[in-house]
């Protein structure tokens, strides 16, 4: 039907160079996203069917159950080939039932000759169906801003205290030590404002002042939802981490320096940067470890290969339990702070762009030149650049990569991700 290719769709909107990496972007059933100026936490589920009593099936009608009772807005997608069916029809009156809204998506409409066949799916008396092409798309610009037309307004921060503190989450697989790293940081000279309910729900806002810099803890370190279901449990944890991760202008992404770096964790660091979120990698328990000079260059080879998708992210080793080199955080939260909020003038952009093109310029394709005429930068958190050019299409990823480079070597940008986009922009004479 289309589900996982609009869920790559919209998951892909805010940034115009996307890398997929092993591991880390594959089987993802969560997905952030902006749009309109609001950030999207967007659940992709399985399909569903009824009348079948296997595990498998069970399995995903409850992660189904599970991301409609927590959504805000329900987009069901329909295939427009296929027409409206029984089982459409039955998951509509499902979906009905929930009492949040719900968006008919009629997908497959690749062009306008098929617009007719969203008509058909009326009768599930959910509104007006939109038409979509999720492969090219079509429409999703438009289901976009629906979408964030019903959402409820956004929670603004009340008190200038909170609004002008770094806000930092902290996430982690399970048993890493997150709550022991919580403990230590509020424990240790912190002078502790006040403890509030977090906007998300299951998280803990902690506000505390380390100098004279204000700071909001997100505490995703514990399971506040009592349940006996294991994939609600994982659902939940999950959700939760990604609602923090969203919130903060950057995450502590504690990883386990006994047991070393594991799936899950490039997972969550994959979360963190699609959300365009400063990183800094905590190696935990490394008081527990064994010869540490040698160890530490082993587990450094070790994090290039598993997370060398985030090559900016800052790197400390600390014991959360004792407290040893917890003082090193602070500078690095910081400095990630400043580099996410960084502004390179248009002039200097436009000098590395002329040195960039001298040294490596971008090779032509099929007998056509590829030009960039000149680049700025119009927004910070993450710093994004966009680039003007001839011919968007023809500049090859290695190429991009190249130019993110330049600007690291030049500029630094330590522990944020990066957005480089490219814009057509047509010049007299070009061929």
């Amino acid at each position: 039907m289309g589900k996982s290719t609009l869920f790559n769709r919209l998951t892909a909107a805010r940034t115009a160079i996307e890398e997929k990496v092993p591991g880390v972007t594959r089987d993802r059933l969560y997905g952030t996203s902006e749009w309109c100026g609001r950030n999207l936490v967007i659940i992709d589920t399985g399909g569903l069917t009824f009348g079948r009593d296997d595990q498998l099936s069970a399995q995903v009608r409850r992660q189904v159950e599970l991301a409609v009772s927590d959504a805000q807005v329900i987009v069901f997608l329909l295939d427009g080939r296929e027409g409206l069916t029984a089982l459409d029809e039955e998951i509509g009156e499902m979906l009905r039932r929930s009492g949040k809204p719900v968006v008919p998506v009629v997908n497959k409409i690749d062009h306008f000759e098929m617009e007719q066949s969203k008509y058909g799916f009326y009768r599930l008396g959910l509104g007006d169906p939109y038409s979509v092409s999720a492969a090219h798309g079509k429409g999703t610009g438009e289901l976009l801003d629906h979408i964030c037309s019903l959402l409820p307004p956004e929670q603004i921060e009340a008190d200038q205290y909170t609004a002008d503190a770094v806000k930092v989450a902290v996430i982690g697989r399970p048993n890493v030590g997150k709550s022991s790293l919580i403990n230590s940081i509020l424990g240790e000279e912190r002078v502790i404002v006040n403890s509030m309910p977090g906007t998300t729900r299951d998280a803990i806002d902690t506000v505390f002042q380390y100098g004279e810099q204000p700071y909001v803890l997100i505490d995703t370190a514990g399971m506040r939802r009592k349940s006996k279901v294991t994939d609600a449990v994982e659902y939940y944890s999950v959700l939760r981490t990604l609602k923090a991760v969203q919130r903060a202008d950057l995450a502590l992404l504690l990883l386990d320096g006994e047991s070393g770096i594991t799936e899950q964790d490039q997972r969550l660091a994959g979360f963190v940067d699609q959300a365009g979120r400063g990183l800094i990698l905590v190696v935990n328990k490394w008081d527990l470890v064994k010869g540490q000079k040698l160890a530490r260059e082993e587990y450094l080879d070790n994090l290039n290969r598993m997370l060398g998708f985030v090559p900016y992210a800052h790197v400390v080793f600390v014991s959360a339990l004792t407290g040893w080199r917890l003082d090193r955080l602070f500078p690095l939260i910081i400095e990630t702070w400043q580099e996410q909020h960084k502004r390179i003038s248009t002039s200097l952009l436009n000098e590395l762009l002329e040195d960039a093109l001298a040294v490596n310029p971008p090779p032509g394709v099929k007998g056509k030149r590829v030009k960039l005429f000149y680049a700025t930068q119009p927004e910070v958190k993450p710093p994004t650049f966009v680039f003007f050019v001839n011919e968007p299409d023809l500049i090859h990823f290695s190429y991009r990569r190249y130019l993110e480079n330049r600007l690291r070597e030049s500029f630094g940008f330590k522990g944020t991700p990066i957005v480089l986009k490219l814009k057509k922009r047509e010049r007299r004479g070009d061929s």
